[in-house]
């Protein structure tokens, strides 16, 4: 007997849709925090700006990250 896989199963694709949001919302979520943190600790010291490009490319490359670790634990590399 092969093992059935969440799709397999009928009528989950509601499911699956609701875990993938909940994938992107946290990940989104940790990214921002991440992303201000990094803002604060910027502009701590001297006078420097981070910018609102910075912050995006910022953003960007810690949802990047979270994309590669997400995608390890739920792939099971």
């Amino acid at each position: 007997m092969k093992p059935l896989i969440l799709l397999e199963v009928g009528n989950l694709d509601g499911l699956v849709v609701i875990i993938i949001l909940i994938i992107l919302f946290v990940a989104l979520s940790l990214s921002f925090m991440l992303t201000t943190i990094i803002k604060v600790w910027y502009e701590w010291k001297d006078d420097k700006k981070f910018s609102r490009k910075q912050f995006i490319q910022t953003m960007i490359i810690s949802l990047l990250i979270c994309g590669l670790i997400s995608g390890v634990i739920c792939g099971g590399l």
